[in-house]
């Protein structure tokens, strides 16, 4: 019983342990000069096309929500006669 828990611990302290498998490159400073860079471009499109399709994306779903909930709105306001 002793065993496991002490395989346990080792286990859990090399997946917690500190050190870097491998080297990741540091892409922040390229990000930064591309964000402070001034274009006249709105800093949530100056990640490119993926921002500009989640930004569409966004917005066409703002308007079809608001249209759907003015819809409903109206039909709670208006309900139809019983005949």
């Amino acid at each position: 019983m002793f065993r496991h828990i002490v395989g346990l611990r080792q286990v859990c302290s090399r997946t917690f342990s500190s050190s870097v498998r491998r080297q990741v490159e540091n892409k922040v400073p390229a990000k930064q000069k591309l964000f402070q860079e001034d274009n006249g471009i709105p800093v949530h499109l100056k990640g490119g096309a993926k921002d500009a399709l989640l930004y569409r994306a966004t917005m066409a779903l703002t308007v079809f929500g608001s249209g759907f909930v003015l819809y409903e709105l109206f039909e709670a306001a208006m309900p139809k006669k019983k005949e």
